[in-house]
């Protein structure tokens, strides 16, 4: 599938890990509704959902727009995984690919006013620090899936990856023709995606880096990346949405 030459579609897309309910949830719930509310985008993935408390479809609601939610019950509930998609954008071959030790990813196509159409995945990889191929062997599996044969224009897949630019799976994206949005814009990646400075500090046995992405491949460009849901509230500095950051992204599709 392709574009018309000269043709091409804006897509505004995120990601955030909502970190469960964990860590002042009731404190920090008015901030994800508010930075929700004023983001809008046309596609956000979020990690980390408990789905019985409907945090997803809570973001959902916080503005103007109105969202599909698509997503699949995981192993342990503290890890869902939610694909919010604007419903005016037609959505179709909605599916979930099992990565192993519990993880999973929820992908969906969708079908652009141009007339292309967008394979977006999110996912969120393994969290052992020492177990860096563990997350390589997920990229493999995601990538495996990826290439099925399903026509698509581009590819978006975005989530929380546990893994630092260094590590294999980071490498394992590159070389399988992906290139990060917030790179293609920045030069490079943030250097702090985790921890956003929430207080209580979350756990973890880990240092502070960079874990989130927005990954893009095929006719796919990104204007702006930039970090989001990293305002802390008024009067309390250590109070913010999450303990990750998010990332948000405008993509130009098509147009070659």
């Amino acid at each position: 599938m392709s574009t018309p030459p000269g043709d091409f579609d804006a897509l505004h897309v995120a990601t955030l890990n909502v970190r469960n309910f964990a860590d002042r949830w009731d404190e920090r719930l008015p901030l994800l509704l508010a930075d929700m509310r004023a983001l809008q985008p046309d596609l956000i993935g979020l990690q980390e959902v408990i789905f019985p408390l409907q945090q997803d479809r809570l973001m959902g609601a916080a503005g103007a727009a109105a969202y599909r939610t698509l997503r699949g019950d995981p192993e342990e509930p503290e890890i869902g995984n939610s694909l919010l998609v604007q419903v005016r954008l037609p959505v179709s071959n909605v599916k979930r690919l099992e990565l192993g030790e519990g993880r999973y990813a929820i992908g969906a196509t969708l079908e652009l006013a141009s007339g292309a159409h967008v394979r977006a995945v999110v996912t969120h990889l393994h969290h052992v620090v020492a177990e860096r191929e563990t997350r390589a062997t997920q990229v493999g599996v995601l990538e495996a899936w990826l290439d099925d044969g399903s026509g698509h224009d581009a590819a978006v897949v975005i989530g929380d990856f546990n893994a630092e630019p260094s590590e294999p799976a980071y490498a394992r994206m590159l070389a399988a023709g992906f290139h990060s949005a917030y790179v293609e814009v920045n030069r490079a990646e943030p250097a702090v995606t985790w921890p956003s400075g929430l207080q209580p500090p979350a756990p973890g046995n880990y240092d502070a880096g960079c874990f989130d992405y927005i990954w893009l491949r095929g006719a796919v460009a990104a204007e702006t990346c930039r970090l989001v849901f990293d305002r802390p509230a008024v009067d309390d500095p250590g109070l913010l949405p999450s303990d990750h950051f998010g990332l948000a992204a405008r993509l130009r599709i098509g147009g070659a």
